[in-house]
């Protein structure tokens, strides 16, 4: 009777955490986009705090959202812009020191924010950033009359992804871009879930991708990758698998620090390769 109760017992348990086990399957399916998309609706700061003037931008994507910019004129005239997409968390305002280093290196910029992110209409989606991210770019080029072969696309961690979706649309319908910069991006987001999460089947619950790796493999412009060696969110070995699926040509910069930090902790050196690469291919 007592070892009758005590398989009971068992069984009541394996069947709880079964169940335990199954729930968080569902959870992470259906709730993964909170994990991948962390906003920030409240602005911090904004150009006029570093001494720049800068246009309030509205773009609408072409599903109808629209999403929340700035573009900030270089001191002097210049033909030369970066569109930089910035990572997962936070929105635009927390991107003043990027916004300082480009600025200082004499490019106009213009920082877009994804839907769902600071005063963005909508909810985020990978399709949805890449809509986004197109409707930046066409602006650039309708609206200021930007020459493709002037634009730098400058995508950092999640942005690295949307930087790689964009290059691969535009390459379908408009002009070769000046240069591509991927800092601190992923090879694909279920590889870095599969590793976050090694107790879960990831790749099968994975409704978005990223696919970089395959992507990278197709672009068709200068490049350059960037990543930190002592980065704790998406390993070295991402970057180099990315620096080894690109085309001949591609170039890697090494940085310090950490995922958050990389550009911060390698300092004079970071900003000197982004000029000389800037210089080499943008006219």
């Amino acid at each position: 009777m007592q070892s009758r109760t005590i398989r009971r017992s068992m069984t009541s348990l394996l069947l709880i955490i079964i169940g335990c086990y199954c729930a968080i399957l569902v959870a992470m399916f259906m709730w993964q986009g909170k994990l991948v998309f962390v906003p920030s609706t409240a602005h911090v700061s904004d150009p006029s705090q570093l001494g720049l003037s800068f246009d309030d931008v509205w773009l609408t994507a072409s599903d109808g959202v629209r999403t929340h910019a700035w573009y900030v004129p270089a001191s002097t005239t210049t033909a030369r812009t970066v569109l930089f997409l910035h990572g997962n968390a936070g929105n635009i305002s927390h991107r003043s020191e990027t916004l300082r280093l480009y600025h200082g290196l004499g490019l106009n910029v213009l920082m877009s924010d994804y839907r769902g992110y600071g005063r963005s209409e909508g909810k985020p989606s990978e399709r949805g950033t890449e809509l986004d991210a197109l409707a930046a770019w066409q602006y650039l080029r309708e609206q200021r009359g930007t020459a493709a072969s002037a634009i730098l696309i400058h995508g950092r961690s999640l942005g690295g992804a949307i930087a790689l979706a964009l290059v691969e649309q535009i390459a379908e319908s408009d002009n070769p871009i000046g240069a591509l910069i991927v800092e601190s991006s992923f090879t694909s987001l279920p590889d870095v879930g599969a590793v976050a999460y090694p107790w879960i089947p990831v790749r099968w619950l994975a409704r978005i991708y990223y696919p970089n790796q395959a992507r990278i493999a197709r672009v068709r412009a200068p490049l350059l990758i960037a990543h930190a060696t002592a980065d704790e969110v998406i390993p070295f070995h991402h970057g180099q698998r990315l620096h080894a699926a690109a085309p001949a040509g591609a170039q890697f910069l090494s940085l310090s620090g950490g995922h958050n930090d990389g550009f911060l902790a390698t300092g004079t050196a970071y900003a000197q390769a982004l000029r000389a690469f800037i210089d080499q291919h943008l006219p």
